[in-house]
């Protein structure tokens, strides 16, 4: 009996010895990226209204967003001219989004 627990509180013991290491970000929503990333973007005459309670107007261009993890390289090239997202009402959401990685 002596012997089983023994093993037990050894192998109890030794288990974080043979875990596997990962990254982490300080944010759990964070972006893990391993490898070379170029964003290239550009916006003109861009413009997000949002009118109401807990509406969301956005215009994104090239960007990698939180929850997303990226292995090897990656390359973004977004342009957006003359791009527009209005939200208008209770609980409406309108965006433009160009070149954009994970994420809402």
């Amino acid at each position: 009996m002596r012997l089983i627990t023994l093993l037990v509180a050894s192998a109890i013991v030794a288990s974080p010895a043979f875990a596997q290491s990962t990254q982490r970000s300080s944010n759990p929503s964070g972006v893990q990226i391993q490898g070379n990333t170029e964003i290239k973007a550009s916006q003109e005459n861009t413009t997000a209204v949002a009118v109401g309670e807990g509406n969301v107007a956005k215009n994104t261009a090239g960007a990698i967003k939180g929850g997303t993890q990226i292995q090897g390289n990656t390359k973004i090239k977004a342009t957006q001219k003359n791009a527009t997202a209005v939200a208008q009402g209770k609980n409406n959401k309108a965006a433009n989004e160009a070149g954009v990685i994970g994420g809402q």
